[in-house]
This record gives structure tokens, C-alpha cells and sequence, in this order.
């Protein structure tokens, strides 16, 4: 229940709904409060001032006519129609008898409440609540004159039934409010999140659709949209100085190989001096080309094109193939590789791209892992992701290289052969499937995982 309100709570639009519906709810308290302090407050205090008009003028009727003085405008004061429902009046002797009035029996109030007291009493076999003010008389009677209260009850509970509602409609406004608050955050800032999914795809020619409105969320998507296009063309530049290298000078390297390898054909003698420095040539230029192959078909799977061929594709296949394939590599460098778990994975994708991207990341395990070590390449599907990893036990690698893991030309030990596109080449085909590469320590080794969304989703 706590983790629900959590949740709730951290939605924008259940926020801004209940903090409306909080300021309605206090301004209805508030001017409810203000009407009940003017009507109450006017009526107490009139009803006082009658109380003490009444009493003041029953106490100089004793002083002119006694007690039967009193008596007797007690009783027209019952009788003549204004006021009679709420009058309240009571004398008596003095032992205690009544004399006048119409109370059933002596209120329990000192003597001294002479300025008034809310008390309980009986009145014509009624129990009501009732304001009093009471007089002793010199011949040691009572003289006490009330006011009956029902009136200012009824005012008092109209305010808490109008209290109860402006509550309700306050619950009212932040359901409605939540809904209606959520769907024009959903409208407004939906179309910048399903951009952004777009681009962390891979997909970056996306951009917001203009709204159409001149809100403040209009001038965000604007300001998006430039930092988008500033982002892509940066991007665009640095890729574009790269590929263009690859592209244009494969071509020479080409001819520039052909040739070497007809000189080397040319030279006869293997002990010829020129064949060594020829032969070094070759291999190093093979290399170059490479890595300009790498780095072309690193941008190929960044532009995107290849989204269009993708279909389910079983990732636990794929990892059956591609131990076999290193099976025998693994025997020679004294690697045991195990296929383990082997439970059922599929993605939609590319599967000439995952395979590649899945030798990559054995070829490196088989290659850091080094003699006796023990690699796994493992697939299952967890909470609708289907994942495909290799875990070495090997050495690892420093905690502070992970964030550069899958940079392009980063290599870790320079001692061994490579260009530091292998990661870099699965991490962009990763991206282009909308998945995550994720490497963690095995303690010891590593394990780096391929996580896509599976083919359902």
C-alpha cells in the first residue's frame, strides 16, 4: 500500500491535482469559517445582550414589586408570542420551590454564574443546551433567565454538512483533476518522451511534432528540436570525418596490398632479404584494412538501415552456433567453454548482426581469459527481456575502464592484438535493436550481456 502512494505520489499530475484540490478545500474552509465566525458570532452576541436586557429588567421589577412582580412578567413574557420558544426563565423561593418560569427544575449552577455558562437542562420535559445567567434575590430566591441554543446547534451543523461537501467535492476535484491533469501531461510531454525512446534507439533524425500550441511546453519541444539538431550534427561530423576515411582509402589500400603481395610472389627465394620487410607490410596493411571494414560496418548498423530486415530471431540458437564455432579455439588456448544456462531467448532483430555481435563479445572472453580459464555463454529470458551474455573467471578488468567499455579504439592491454572496435561494434548493434550492453564483475572476470526487449514485446 505504502510502495502505491509512492508511486502515485511521484506522478506531476496526481501532485498538482491535490495541491489544487488542498487550495479549493482550504478556500471553502476558509470562507465557511468567515460565515460561521459573522452569523454565530452575531447571533451569541445578541442572544447575550437579550439574556442581560432580561435579567436586568426582571431584577428592577423585584425592586418595585417583589417577588410577584417578577412572577408575573415571567409569565407575560412566556405568553406573549415573541420569542416564547426560546425564552428561558426560572424563579424561585428560597428553598428552592418554583415560582415561576419554564424550566422543570433548578439547573446545576453556582451562584456566582452570573456571566453567563452553556449548561443542560430540562425544559417542558426537553433536554435542551441553553445559554444562563442566574441572580440571587434578597429574600433568597432565584432568579435565573436563558436562551435556548437549538438555533445556533442547527447553524453549527449546516457549516460541518457544508464542511463534510466542500471535503467531498475537494475529493472530487483530485480524482478529476488527476485524470484531466494527467492527460495534458501525457499530451504535452508524451510526444518529447516517445522522441526520446526513438533516439536512444538509434533513431536520430527523430524530432518532437510541433503541438501547435504557445504553451511552455511548446518552447521545450523547440528548444529539444535545436539541441537535437546541434547533437546530430556534431555526430554527423565526427562520423562522417571517420567513415570517410574508411571509405576512401580502402580502395588504395586494396591495390596498395595487391601489389605487395605480386611483389612478394616476385621475389622467389624465401630467403630473399626484401621478402621479411614485404611480408610485415602485408600483415600490417591487412590489418588496417581491418579495421576500416570495422569501422564501415560500424556505420552501417548506426545509420539504421538494417532495422528494416528484423524479425524474431532465437537467441539461444545463435549462442549454440557460436560456441561451436569457438569450440576448437577454446580447446587449443586451454579454455573450457560451457553453454550453460541454455533456456529460451528471442528477440526481434537481426540475426546476422546478434551473431556477430555474440562472437565479439566470446572472441574477447576466449581472449582475456587466458590458459585455464572458464568461459560460459548463457541465455534466458528475465521480466520480458531476453538476454544473451558470456562470463569469463578470469582476470577482469579495474572497476574505473566499465565507463569506457565499448568506446571506439579504447583498448584495455595493448600487448594484445586488436583495433578496440570489437565492443564498440556490438555496442552499436545493441543500440540499433533498442537493448542494453551491460558488463558487471563476475568476481572473478567479467560478464557482459546482450539485453533485448523479446520479440512480444
Amino acid at each position: 500500500m505504502t510502495r502505491a502512494l509512492r508511486q502515485l505520489w511521484r506522478s506531476v499530475g496526481f501532485r498538482l491535482a491535490f495541491y489544487y484540490g488542498l487550495l479549493v478545500a482550504i478556500t471553502m474552509l476558509a470562507a465557511l469559517a468567515i460565515v460561521y465566525m459573522q452569523t454565530v458570532g452575531v447571533l451569541q452576541q445578541r442572544m447575550v445582550r437579550q439574556v442581560a436586557a432580561s435579567m436586568q429588567q426582571l431584577v428592577v421589577r423585584y425592586e418595585a414589586r417583589g417577588a410577584e412582580g417578577v412572577a408575573g412578567e415571567i409569565a407575560h413574557a412566556l405568553s406573549d408570542g415573541r420569542n416564547s420558544d426560546n425564552e428561558i426563565y426560572l424563579l424561585t423561593d428560597r428553598e428552592g420551590h418554583k415560582r415561576a418560569g419554564n424550566l422543570d427544575q433548578m439547573p446545576s449552577l453556582a451562584p456566582d454564574a452570573g456571566d453567563g455558562v452553556h449548561r443542560r437542562v430540562v425544559r417542558a420535559g426537553q433536554t435542551v443546551i441553553a445559554y444562563l445567567v442566574m441572580r440571587p434575590l434578597p429574600d433568597g430566591g432565584m432568579l435565573v433567565v436563558g436562551h435556548d441554543l437549538r438555533d445556533q446547534e442547527s447553524i453549527e451543523s449546516l457549516v460541518a454538512s457544508a464542511s463534510a461537501a466542500a471535503g467531498i467535492v475537494a475529493v472530487l476535484l483530485l480524482i478529476g483533476g488527476t485524470f484531466v491533469f494527467r492527460q495534458e501531461l501525457e499530451r504535452s510531454v508524451g510526444a518529447v518522451r516517445r522522441t526520446a525512446a526513438r533516439i536512444a534507439a538509434g533513431e536520430l533524425q527523430e524530432r518532437v511534432a510541433p503541438s501547435g500550441q504557445e504553451d511552455e511546453f511548446a518552447l521545450l519541444e523547440g528548444d529539444i528540436n535545436a539541441m537535437l539538431d546541434r547533437i546530430q550534427s556534431l555526430m554527423d561530423g565526427v562520423r562522417h570525418v571517420s567513415n570517410t576515411i574508411a571509405h576512401d582509402l580502402r580502395t588504395p589500400l586494396t591495390r596498395v596490398l595487391v601489389r605487395l603481395r605480386a611483389v612478394e610472389a616476385g621475389l622467389g627465394d624465401a630467403h630473399h632479404p626484401q621478402r621479411e620487410p614485404v611480408a610485415t607490410a602485408i600483415r600490417e596493411l591487412e590489418e588496417l584494412a581491418v579495421m576500416f571494414e570495422k569501422l564501415l560496418q560500424i556505420a552501417e548498423v548506426e545509420a539504421g538501415a538494417r532495422r528494416q530486415q528484423f524479425a524474431p530471431v532465437a537467441l539461444h540458437v545463435i549462442a549454440d552456433d557460436v560456441a561451436e564455432l569457438y569450440e576448437a579455439v577454446a580447446e587449443v588456448r586451454g579454455i573450457a567453454l560451457l553453454r550453460e544456462p541454455a533456456d529460451r531467448a528471442i528477440a526481434l532483430g537481426d540475426r546476422d548482426l546478434l551473431a556477430g555481435a555474440a562472437a565479439n563479445l566470446l572472441d574477447n572472453a576466449l581472449k582475456y581469459g587466458g590458459a585455464g580459464a572458464t568461459v560460459r555463454i548463457g541465455t534466458h529470458t528475465v521480466d520480458g527481456r531476453a538476454q544473451l551474455f558470456v562470463q569469463d573467471d578470469g582476470p577482469g578488468i579495474p572497476s574505473a575502464e566499465y565507463e569506457r567499455l565499448g568506446v571506439r579504439f579504447h583498448r584495455l592491454d595493448h600487448s594484445t592484438p586488436g583495433h578496440g572496435l570489437g565492443l564498440a561494434s556490438v555496442q552499436a548493434v545493441v543500440a540499433l535493436h533498442g537493448g542494453r550492453l551491460q558488463f558487471d564483475d563476475a568476481r572473478p572476470g567479467l560478464r557482459a550481456c546482450i539485453d533485448l526487449p523479446t520479440a512480444d514485446a
